[in-house]
């Protein structure tokens, strides 16, 4: 309710200016404990306890600032970031355009963070509190080596992150897909992989992969054989693509990841694609479009075993995790399952 009397006014203001206006109302909110969720809801993951399969994407938090505030409002996980080794400032304004008419947002954000050390001061600060944070790692856009940069931040975070997802899918960053070809994504996991067990960490982060939603199906085949040669905790799929179906908004015309409504159909048929590719033998987070509770059921129905969420809480607002964690419960008993479990890939 307070969100939709404000909204008007958050929506006067340009779209990162909102955006940052969002964070630091977050960050002034007293910290909550955790809503706690019907049993059936809870699920295991890549060794982790999820207290209800609805999570934050990457890119909301993108400096670790608000992760608890987050898991208060009855998320069940959250994932800070992309974070870089180095501070960097992204690419020019403007630069994140919300697309009123499409239900959508397009964003060409590149990868601006305040940096690792800053991140890591902030996830130690909150280290021994519940709930399930990830860190989305980041390669810095001028390094001369990029697998480098991913292992230097697998390093830093392993200690303070309840799992780490590599992310080589944003189109915002030139030449980064490149590291989701066959030979570059082996390298570049063996290097995490082994950054990982090098952090001095007690407890070994799984390790989440992000993909595109613009893959061919011989890129889709290669991918899910790494995944599981490597034993990734799971395949987060996906990110905004650059592909433009029929859009209304003047911004359509925008460069940049289109996320939101619109990517909705393309990122389903890619959730099934992976469990098809992957036969089931590793968990898939499905992310793009998902805005109410049935869409998060059909993503799980097709494979996912968790769900993210982002662009629709810029139309939606904060609450909407928690609305759609009690629909997911409703249509679960509703369809006969015990546990969210039990109705993965179950279409």
């Amino acid at each position: 309710m307070l969100f939709r009397l404000i909204k008007p006014a958050i929506f006067a203001l340009d779209s990162e200016t909102g955006h940052r206006l969002a964070i630091r109302t977050l960050a002034a909110l007293p910290l909550r404990a955790p809503v706690p969720v019907p049993g059936g809801l809870t699920t295991t993951v890549a060794g982790l306890t999820f207290p209800n399969p609805v999570g934050v994407a990457a890119g909301f938090d993108k400096d670790a600032e608000v992760p608890d505030a987050l898991l208060g409002l009855g998320f069940g996980f959250t994932e800070v970031g992309s974070i870089t080794p180095l501070p960097q400032a992204g690419n020019p304004k403007p630069r994140l355009f919300r697309l009123v008419e499409d239900q959508a947002v397009i964003n060409r954000m590149g990868f601006n963070n305040a940096g690792g050390a800053a991140a890591l001061e902030r996830l130690r600060a909150r280290a021994g509190r519940p709930g399930i944070v990830g860190v989305n790692i980041g390669a810095n856009k001028d390094s001369a080596d990029r697998i480098a940069d991913y292992a230097v931040m697998a390093k830093m975070m392993a200690p303070y992150s309840s799992y780490l997802c590599v992310n080589v899918s944003s189109p915002n960053t030139p030449g980064l897909r490149a590291l989701q070809d066959e030979g570059a994504l082996a390298a570049l996991i063996d290097a995490v992989i082994a950054a990982r067990a090098d952090s001095g960490s007690d407890t070994l982060p799984p390790i989440f992969l992000k993909v595109a939603p613009d893959l061919e199906p011989a890129d889709i085949d290669a991918i899910a054989r790494i995944a599981l040669d490597k034993q990734l905790g799971a395949l987060v799929v996906s990110n905004t693509t650059i592909s433009r179906p029929a859009l209304r908004s003047h911004h359509a015309g925008e460069t940049g990841g289109l996320s939101g409504a619109p990517l909705r159909a393309l990122a389903t048929q890619r959730m099934r694609d992976f469990r098809t590719a992957t036969g089931g033998a590793i968990p898939l987070v499905g992310v793009g479009g998902i805005a109410t509770a049935d869409h998060a059921w059909e993503r799980i129905r097709a494979g996912a075993s968790l769900v993210q969420l982002y662009s629709a809480m810029v139309y939606e607002g904060p609450g909407l995790g928690a609305r759609i964690v009690r629909g997911l419960e409703a249509l679960m008993r509703r369809d006969g399952f015990a546990s969210i479990a039990e109705a993965v890939g179950s279409e």
